[in-house]
């Protein structure tokens, strides 16, 4: 079914900008949909799962039609999943508008071959078993482990999200410009317990419980009460806010002696002189983070320098560009809808990116959402 599903991509002439080594990747994750379909493996059920669960809806970004049958062969599913590889792996379209005339058309004919497949499919060999398995059975461990490393490294659903972040391991294990294996080795190692990856930008132990157990594994017990930063109640004493827009260093720095008690006649945070356009956020846990270039992309309350122009050039970045707007003030922007000007480039559907902007920021930053 792989070739015919890239021969028929091939012949249809639609996306005929992506070139033969993505079509190629996309393809095969359509075929590891597929294959998970007539196994029941899970991993779709579990992201379809999680969809309901954290957003109301099944898939990001498409409604599902009346025919739309759970867990079974949709094009609604072709669709998605033709959008997220391609998006995740192939950087000149990274930000491909999800409902893009040219990506549902060739969805509904690569549908239409795999559907002429899915009656007649074989349950394929090669798959995990997750049926009956138990997380805290030490008889499954070893099984566990395998659909882990399979679930990390190969599996269809994971490893288009993780493409960034794989190149940024790979680079990060060559500091002196040469292959080393070992070094990507261990590095790969450490990513595998400590970096989220999927569409939902889930950690790996959150993705095993899901398809093993059903749910998401327990949370860790906080081990005592966390003390508050010393800065928090200085800083929301000042208008309430837990968040606060400045035009110009010399406001900021100014803010940083007379209301945070910092030493005076001194410019802090010295490399931030000669930028604009700050914003500062404190959390009760954490302290205080900085950051700079946004605040014109926040339509938020008593904010002067909010630019309607400039935020839908700018914001979809915020959501899509790691780096660019730090997690905690992404995520309070996103509670209070100061985003509205977000969209996919090349588009004015500001309400597709609102009802996925939580959704968009996972699948595209991972860590530096999830943090």
């Amino acid at each position: 079914m792989e070739k015919e599903l890239f021969d028929t991509w091939q012949q249809s002439g639609l996306m005929a900008a992506c070139p033969e080594a993505v079509r190629l990747r996309a393809v095969k994750c359509l075929c590891g949909y597929f294959d998970d379909l007539v196994q029941d493996l899970g991993l779709w059920r579990v992201f379809i799962q999680q969809c309901r669960s954290m957003y109301n809806r099944t898939l990001p970004f498409i409604e599902v039609g009346e025919n739309y049958v759970d867990f079974e062969l949709n094009e609604e599913d072709v669709h998605f999943l033709l959008w997220y590889a391609v998006a995740m792996v192939y950087e000149p379209m990274r930000d491909l508008y999800p409902l893009d005339e040219e990506l549902s058309r060739l969805s509904h004919i690569l549908h239409e071959v795999m559907e002429r497949h899915y009656d007649e499919a074989q349950v394929p060999s090669e798959f995990p078993m997750t049926h009956e398995l138990e997380m805290n059975n030490p008889e499954d461990s070893q099984k566990i482990l395998e659909l882990a490393d399979w679930l990390f490294l190969r599996s269809y659903l994971l490893t288009p999200a993780f493409a960034l972040s794989l190149g940024e391991i790979v680079e990060a294990s060559r500091p002196d410009g040469k292959d080393n294996v070992e070094l990507l080795r261990k590095n790969m190692e450490e990513a595998m317990s400590s970096l989220p990856t999927g569409p939902l930008a889930l950690y790996l132990r959150e993705w095993l419980w899901l398809m093993v157990e059903g749910k998401l594994p327990p949370m860790p017990k906080k081990k005592g009460e966390t003390a508050e930063h010393p800065y928090y109640q200085r800083f929301m004493t000042n208008g309430g806010t837990p968040v606060k827009i400045f035009a110009s260093y010399e406001e900021m720095n100014k803010f940083f002696i007379d209301v945070l008690g910092w030493e005076q006649g001194v410019n802090h945070l010295d490399n931030l002189r000669g930028a604009h356009d700050f914003v500062l956020m404190v959390n009760p846990e954490r302290g205080l983070l900085v950051a700079r270039d946004v605040a014109r992309c926040f339509k938020a309350p008593g904010n002067q320098l909010y630019d309607q122009d400039y935020a839908r050039k700018h914001a979809f970045n915020l959501l899509t560009v790691r780096g660019a707007c730090p997690a905690d003030l992404l995520r309070y922007a996103l509670s209070q809808n100061w985003l509205p000007d977000a969209a996919f480039p090349g588009t004015d559907d500001y309400a597709l990116v609102a009802d996925n902007a939580d959704f968009i920021a996972r699948c595209y930053l991972q860590l530096y959402y999830r943090d």
